[in-house]
């Protein structure tokens, strides 16, 4: 019996909570709060758009200059990437025309091969004409020059013969070469200590 009891006690105290809950939470605030003019809550509104129009315009100037600033860097890289398309194969074609050079060098003494020198010199002059074509430009004339760490690699540095040379370019070990503005090959040289 008393079990009884003690769960009817328990269902009414629920009872009670949940009559509480179930009142309108409105009631309470509506008694609370002050009746306000009607402008106020517009004026609020109009103040959240313009604010709102100005965050999206801001939105929008930052996202057309970054695209302006895409589309200029891309038209750049379009650019540079046409004008250095071919360096790798120039790169390849660098070491024949170093080849035909020590061969030139080779047969110089040699009397019956000057038809073979000929013919070589020949196809030389076209090999370097076409590089001259796409743009590819010999670096001469380094000799007695001072070294410049942006187009020349010193690959040893000797006692220079005399005081004028030191830090002057001696002796050219391979040719530079450039492909417009770009080096596409550093000079080897040797420099004066």
């Amino acid at each position: 019996m008393q079990e009884k009891e003690i769960i009817n006690e328990e269902q009414e105290t629920s009872n009670e909570v949940n009559q509480d809950q179930n009142t309108d939470p409105k009631e309470n605030t509506e008694n609370n709060q002050e009746p306000s003019s009607s402008e106020s809550p517009e004026l609020s509104q109009e103040e959240k758009l313009q604010f709102e129009v100005q965050e999206l315009k801001d939105k929008y100037l930052r996202l057309y200059s970054e695209f302006d600033n895409y589309r200029r860097r891309t038209a750049k890289e379009k650019l540079d990437l046409i004008k250095t398309a071919s360096e790798d194969l120039i790169k390849d074609i660098l070491p024949i025309v170093d080849d035909f050079e020590r061969a030139f060098k080779a047969s110089e003494g040699l009397d019956d091969a000057v038809k073979v020198r000929e013919g070589n010199q020949l196809v030389f002059q076209k090999l370097v004409k076409t590089l001259e074509t796409k743009g590819v430009k010999v670096m001469d004339d380094l000799i007695g020059k001072p070294f410049d760490a942006e187009t020349q690699e010193a690959i040893t540095q000797i006692p220079a013969p005399n005081d004028e040379m030191k830090g002057k370019v001696i002796d050219v070990v391979e040719k530079g070469y450039t492909l417009g503005d770009k080096v596409v090959r550093y000079a080897k040289v040797v420099t004066g200590a």
